[in-house]
């Protein structure tokens, strides 16, 4: 794969699942996941997506070989690339809104579209809204 097509597991998922009308999140089995800041240069980005898939075959390599402190340091290199997609930490927009990642799309602000997508909308993550129960 080129440098240039890498993407981040919330920028892939959010072309298989949902997106709310903001572009904030994308919904996977019902739960709210934070997307990258779509305001980082694309340089930047590339490179914060090349040093999340390092951290994350890093975590791979030290499970298999049974290395906690190896483990424990990948683990903080995802958690630090995460952090300066936008995907986790401080959240990139500037409207107040509070950060919802993880949250139930049924509920709180999201709650109404939510309830509206189709079924086969839902099908893609697996959970079905209220309204099509």
């Amino acid at each position: 794969m080129e440098s240039s097509t890498l993407t981040t597991g919330a920028d892939r998922q959010a072309d298989k699942y949902p997106v709310t009308p903001d572009g904030r999140y994308f919904v996977v089995r019902g739960r709210l996941w934070r997307k990258a800041n779509p305001t980082l240069d694309e340089d930047v980005r590339r490179d914060l997506v090349a040093d999340l898939m390092r951290a994350r075959r890093a975590v791979g390599v030290a499970k298999r070989q049974g290395d906690a402190k190896a483990e424990g340091d990948a683990h903080d290199a995802v958690d630090a690339a995460k952090r300066a997609l936008g995907e986790r930490g401080p959240v990139w927009w500037d409207d107040g809104a509070p950060d919802l990642n993880r949250h139930m799309a049924r509920t709180g602000p999201y709650a109404d579209w939510f309830a509206g997508l189709s079924r086969a909308q839902s099908d893609h993550f697996g959970s079905y809204p209220a309204a099509v129960k």
